[in-house]
């Protein structure tokens, strides 16, 4: 389980297709990987990866093909930047809000509206994901905990501080660039116990 709070901007360092649809992919993280051990968990761009090895600051994961299919991880190559955070501490302060780091599908940025101190920027809106995505509600972009601004049923808007663009791939990607997206756990849940029923 994961906040949405990004720690660090890791580096690629390789992704390596091994030939059985699956891929190893190398990251360079000072930060998260200074007390990983193997088995734990990583978001890299909102997807949940296990740590299989540590080595100088770089951490091994194994990417299962259905991984680089739903998620724009297979996009990744050699100096990518990408967000890093460690799985949460029970105890620890919840930033953002509860992130699975299981991405639920891959939208693309629309347009980039800057303003004086922050930016809007808006989102395509994969249809499946549509019902799960309101106005003030939360949303996991890249692995990064963001509030829905606005929402229509094609399109989603959040906005972004100077802080958030600088400290998070999102500040660097152009229009067009595909981003991971992870809708709110809860409202998934809910959506199955009221299975048909209306309220």
């Amino acid at each position: 389980m994961f906040t949405g709070i990004v720690e660090e901007l890791g580096h690629v360092e390789s992704l390596t297709d091994d030939g059985s649809d699956s891929a190893v992919l190398k990251i360079r993280g000072p930060l998260v990987t200074s007390d990983a051990r193997h088995g734990d968990s990583i978001s890299v761009n909102g997807v949940c990866l296990t740590v299989i090895d540590n080595v100088d600051g770089v951490f091994t994961a194994d990417v299962m093909g259905e991984t680089l299919r739903r998620s724009s991880l297979g996009a990744l190559e050699a100096g990518s930047q990408v967000n890093l955070e460690r799985a949460a501490a029970l105890g620890s302060r919840l930033g953002g809000h509860l992130v699975q780091g299981h991405v639920d599908g891959v939208a693309r940025i629309v347009a980039r509206e800057p303003a004086a101190d922050w930016e809007v920027v808006r989102f395509s809106l994969p249809a499946e994901l549509a019902k799960y995505v309101v106005e003030k509600g939360s949303i996991t972009v890249d692995g990064v905990s963001l509030t829905v601004m606005a929402v229509d049923d094609e399109t989603f808007s959040v906005g972004m501080i100077p802080t958030t663009s600088k400290l998070t791939v999102l500040g660097a990607k152009d229009v067009g660039d595909p981003v991971n997206l992870e809708v709110d756990v809860i409202a998934k849940y809910v959506e199955k116990m009221l299975g048909d029923r209306h309220v």
